[in-house]
């Protein structure tokens, strides 16, 4: 049976989305194409007709969850961003959460071209957070910049450094609970001019 345009570019979409889960809980080599096209519901032998490789899926799906974080996020503010980011309940949710946290060790270790969509995940990441201040920094956008840099990696290594704990030890919370106090205490003073009063 003949599958229409429209039916194969929604059939990509399902793969790619069940692709962002599943390589965020289990890591790019944790999951299989046989694995990952039974998860989405197809047959193996249908994988090349939309990806020309495992690769280019890693890409594309790398790039879909980290946009869909950033779109996710796009309506509340940058304490507020921080303060859900620092929860027990993104911490757990893997399949879900930040690409960044999810997959930052693995994308290291792999080509160029999907480093460069992390990197790219990153600017984007970078430049929504900083915006809401860089018209009230004294320090201009680059001073706006160094500061969202710094917040997001501890923000991103905290996370990471919590779900390697077990899942039940103080320590996981300790640090998520330890780095948003600092997160949210450094924000008021790194970043002056977004109103800390989101809700």
């Amino acid at each position: 049976m003949r599958v229409s345009k429209a039916q194969a570019q929604a059939n990509r979409e399902h793969i790619v989305e069940t692709a962002s889960v599943l390589f965020r809980e289990r890591g790019f080599d944790g999951v299989g194409v046989a694995d990952l096209m039974a998860a989405a519901g197809f047959t193996h032998g249908g994988f090349y007709k939309h990806f020309g490789s495992k690769a280019d899926l890693m890409a594309e799906a790398a790039a879909h969850s980290l946009a869909q974080s950033l779109h996710n996020h796009a309506d509340v503010g940058v304490p507020e961003f921080f303060n859900r980011y620092m929860s027990r309940e993104h911490r757990d949710a893997r399949g879900s959460g930040c690409t960044m946290a999810a997959l930052c060790g693995d994308a290291a270790r792999q080509p160029a071209d999907l480093k460069a969509t992390f990197a790219s995940g990153m600017e984007h990441t970078l430049a929504a957070l900083g915006k809401p201040y860089e018209a009230g920094q004294d320090g201009g956008q680059s001073g706006v910049r160094a500061d969202m840099i710094d917040l997001l990696a501890q923000a991103v290594g905290a996370l990471i450094l919590s779900r390697a704990c077990p899942d039940d030890s103080p320590l996981a919370d300790e640090i998520l609970d330890v780095c948003r106090a600092r997160i949210m205490a450094a924000l008021p003073a790194a970043t002056a001019g977004e109103p800390q009063d989101n809700g």
